[in-house]
């Protein structure tokens, strides 16, 4: 593998930057995912019985003490409770909207590295069959001894950086697929959230 990386040429090290640039963020995502990640349902049970039995306040700590983006969205509305529940539905809206930023946050550094990793490696293609077609020239001869260099060197430049490309790619697309999990899960116990706190204010009122 490193004599392949060897004989690639000079095209060989930035695709290998940019590998370790696309882990770089795949670590970063993988750890802000993580520590975003916590048993929603178990969550919103846990808070809708605090509710019920010791009210909003209690409920406030259990977010505080609680990480992840559900609980950031329900510590929004329930420190607006005073405010009225029109105020706590906004809140919940804005919370959501920065939550799912965070939650986004560096994947176009890893789309980045999809596109431009091929990119440079067709780049070193194209240098890699202009040498051999120089050689070409030098040699006036178009034996395949004359040509391997340069075209190896265009293949090798082009299968590193696809390789790159669908490493990082891999990794994306897992990522993708856990973020839209977390908005889902967001966005389906906010409204749960606010059916309920309407559900309490209507049991005061009676």
């Amino acid at each position: 593998m490193v004599q392949y990386f060897i004989d690639g040429g000079p095209f060989m090290w930035p695709i290998l930057l940019s590998l370790v640039f696309g882990l770089a963020f795949v670590g970063e995502r993988a750890y802000s995912l993580i520590k975003s990640s916590i048993d929603s349902k178990k969550f919103f049970d846990d808070v809708s019985s605090t509710l019920n039995d010791s009210g909003a306040q209690a409920a406030l700590e259990l977010c505080n003490n609680t990480h992840g983006p559900v609980a950031e969205i329900f510590h929004a509305g329930l420190s607006r409770m005073h405010r009225g529940l029109g105020t706590v539905e906004k809140a919940i809206q804005n919370a959501g909207s920065l939550e799912m930023s965070f939650l986004e946050k560096n994947m176009i550094w890893l789309n980045a590295v999809i596109t431009i990793a091929p990119m440079i490696g067709f780049t070193g293609t194209v240098v890699g069959m202009i040498g051999a077609f120089d050689a070409i020239k030098a040699a006036n001869d178009i034996s395949p001894a004359v040509v391997a260099g340069g075209i190896s060197q265009a293949l090798l430049t082009t299968a590193f950086g696809l390789v790159t490309a669908m490493i990082i790619q891999v990794f994306q697309n897992f990522f993708v697929s856990r973020i839209d999990k977390l908005i889902l899960e967001m966005e389906e116990h906010s409204v749960q959230l606010v059916d309920q706190l309407y559900e309490l204010e209507a049991k005061k009122a009676v």
